[in-house]
């Protein structure tokens, strides 16, 4: 089984009403198979508020970022807890807290806003106007590395050199096989008023070798352009539009 991805949830203590948001957020994203760490379980009265970020930011797989007005005001100014958390993502000592890690979430009305140091990164929008169910989907699948689209993988080139191309053979000599058919059917027709021709027909209307005749004999067989029956060899509808749109026979002028 996978180990479940650490996350860290970064946010301002706005009221009492966002606490339990971002509690709510953070619970759900443990019964969806995220670690979620949160002060709110993890920091005990007496704990050194410093060392639980420092550790927490550095030992996470992601960073949540929740981005109220008071949140990247704090940010902003470097104040307070947050302003703590900034300092520490923004180090360019800890590598080890790469960009990709920190996810920002927008929960504010109007013009979204993220801490400066943030920059331009893409963050998840959480404002009310938004379908919630719609940005938590998107934040887990990005946690679980689920995403809803994956990338295709890319096919081969289909088109090569002339001079590397080979001639279809097959193509070729069932080609060949409708014309003697054609040309077979048409004696037939002519000499003996059937609409059908035989073996010994078809090879003596056929320019190629009698193997190499039989050979591409059955694979016009096999893609039903030709039926074969008690010795009788006729001709399917797939097989007149394969003479009429190869133009191995003429179509009938328009009146």
């Amino acid at each position: 089984m996978a180990v479940p991805p650490r996350v860290f949830v970064s946010y301002s203590h706005d009221s009492a009403e966002h606490k339990g948001w971002v509690l709510n957020l953070a619970t759900t994203l443990r019964h969806r198979g995220v670690d979620a760490v949160l002060d709110q379980w993890d920091l005990k009265p007496g704990k050194d508020l410093g060392h639980f970020m420092e550790t927490n930011l550095v030992g996470c797989d992601f960073a949540i970022m929740v981005c109220t007005p008071n949140y990247v005001q704090k940010a902003n100014a470097g104040t307070g807890g947050v302003g703590y958390e900034k300092m520490i993502m923004s180090a360019a000592s800890l590598e080890s807290i790469s960009d990709s890690k920190v996810i920002p979430i927008i929960r504010q009305k109007g013009e979204p806003l993220t801490p400066t140091f943030l920059g331009t990164r893409l963050y998840i929008d959480f404002s009310p106007e938004i379908n919630e169910e719609y940005a938590l989907d998107e934040l887990i699948r990005t946690l679980l590395n689920a995403p809803l689209y994956e990338k295709p993988k890319i096919g081969s080139n289909p088109f090569r050199a002339l001079g590397e191309a080979h001639p279809d053979r097959a193509s070729d000599g069932i080609r060949l096989i409708m014309r003697a058919f054609s040309v077979a059917y048409e004696n037939a027709l002519r000499l003996q008023n059937v609409d059908y021709i035989d073996r010994e027909g078809l090879i003596g209307a056929s320019t190629a070798h009698p193997i190499t005749t039989e050979t591409f004999f059955l694979a016009a067989l096999e893609k039903g352009l030709l039926v074969h029956n008690n010795g009788e060899i006729r001709l399917t509808l797939a097989g007149r539009d394969y003479l009429l749109n190869d133009e191995i026979i003429g179509r009938i002028p328009p009146l």
